[in-house]
C-alpha cells in the first residue's frame, strides 16, 4: 500500500512537471517578433530557428521564411500589447512630448531623440536616467546674415506615481541668443494622467529674463489619444491671463508613426482680447529616436 502511494505521488509529480514544461515551451514558442532588414522590408511571426548564418521565422502572411543574418537590422519582441487586430502597433518615437510641451513620461537611460520643426528649429534631447534627460535646441539664424541666434537647454525629471496612470514632473527651459547677454526661459511643474497611448496634462509654469520672474503663471493643457496602428490626435493649449487681459494658444493636430520615425502636422490659433481678427498657423515636424530604443 504505501509503495503505491509513493509510486502514485512520484508519477503525480512528473505529470505535473511535464504539463508545466509543455505549458512553458508552447508559451514560448507562441512569443511573436518583427524582424527588420537593412532593406526596410519587416516580417512579423513566430521565430522558429536561430544561427549564426540565418533566421527562420514563421510569418503570418508568407509562411516560413529564413533570412541571413547580415541582412537582418533589428529583432523586436512583440507583447500582446502591441498587437491588434494583427496589426503590429508601433511605438511612439515621442511619448514623453505632444507638438512642443512636455508631459510627465520620462525617456529611459540611454533612449533620445532629435525634434525638428520647419527645418530652423532644431533640438535633441537624451535620458540620463531613467527619471532625468537633458537636451539642447538651436535654430541656426547665422546662415541668414545680420541675424541673431537662439539656443537654449531643456532639463526635466519625472517620477511615476501609478505605473501607466499617473506621472509627475518638473523642469526648466533655459535659452539665450548667441552675442547678446542675458537669458531667458520657464520653470514649470506637470501632472500627467492616463498610458502612453492615451493621456492627459495638466501644467503651471513661471517664465523668468532679466532676473525676474513673471507674477502671471502659464497654464498648459496638452493630450494626445491613439488612433490606429500608426497615428495619434494631439492637442496643446496655452493660456496665461491676468488683471489687464488673456491670451490663448490651441494647437490641434497629429502625429503619424512612419517605421519608427514620427510626423507631427497641425495648426495653432492664437486668441486674445487685444486681437482684432482671425489667424492661424501651421505646423509640420519630424522626430527621429535614436539610442537605446532602436536596439
Amino acid at each position: 500500500m504505501k509503495k503505491n502511494l509513493l509510486e502514485f505521488v512520484f508519477i503525480t509529480f512528473c505529470l505535473i512537471g511535464f504539463s508545466l514544461q509543455t505549458n512553458a515551451q508552447n508559451s514560448q514558442d507562441s512569443i511573436r517578433s518583427q524582424v527588420e532588414t537593412i532593406d526596410g522590408n519587416e516580417y512579423i511571426g513566430i521565430i522558429l530557428e536561430q544561427t549564426p548564418e540565418t533566421i527562420r521565422i514563421k510569418t503570418d502572411k508568407l509562411g516560413e521564411i529564413s533570412i541571413p543574418r547580415s541582412e537582418v537590422k533589428r529583432i523586436t519582441q512583440l507583447t500582446a500589447t502591441k498587437i491588434k487586430d494583427g496589426r503590429y502597433w508601433l511605438e511612439n518615437p515621442q511619448s514623453t512630448r505632444y507638438f512642443w510641451s512636455p508631459n510627465g513620461y520620462s525617456l529611459k537611460k540611454g533612449e533620445g531623440y532629435y525634434q525638428n520643426v520647419w527645418v530652423l528649429f532644431n533640438q535633441a534631447v537624451y535620458g540620463l536616467t531613467d527619471h532625468f534627460s537633458a537636451g539642447i535646441g538651436m535654430m541656426p539664424l547665422f546662415l541668414f546674415q545680420g541675424t541673431s541666434t537662439p539656443v537654449w537647454i531643456t532639463l526635466k525629471y519625472s517620477v511615476p506615481v501609478v505605473k501607466d496612470k499617473i506621472n509627475l514632473g518638473g523642469g526648466a527651459l533655459i535659452g539665450t541668443v548667441i552675442g547678446e547677454q542675458g537669458s531667458a526661459g520657464i520653470v514649470y511643474g506637470i501632472s500627467t494622467f492616463g498610458s502612453k497611448d492615451k493621456n492627459i496634462t495638466v501644467g503651471l509654469g513661471y517664465g523668468f529674463g532679466g532676473g525676474e520672474f513673471a507674477s502671471t503663471p502659464l497654464i498648459n493643457i496638452g493630450g494626445m489619444i491613439r488612433t490606429g496602428a500608426n497615428g495619434y490626435l494631439m492637442t496643446e493649449n496655452y493660456l496665461i491671463i491676468n488683471s489687464d487681459n488673456f491670451g490663448l494658444l490651441t494647437m490641434i493636430g497629429g502625429r503619424r508613426i512612419i517605421r519608427h520615425f514620427g510626423l507631427d502636422f497641425g495648426v495653432g490659433i492664437p486668441i486674445g482680447s487685444d486681437m482684432d481678427g482671425f489667424f492661424a498657423f501651421p505646423w509640420l515636424g519630424f522626430t527621429i529616436p535614436f539610442g537605446q530604443k532602436l536596439k
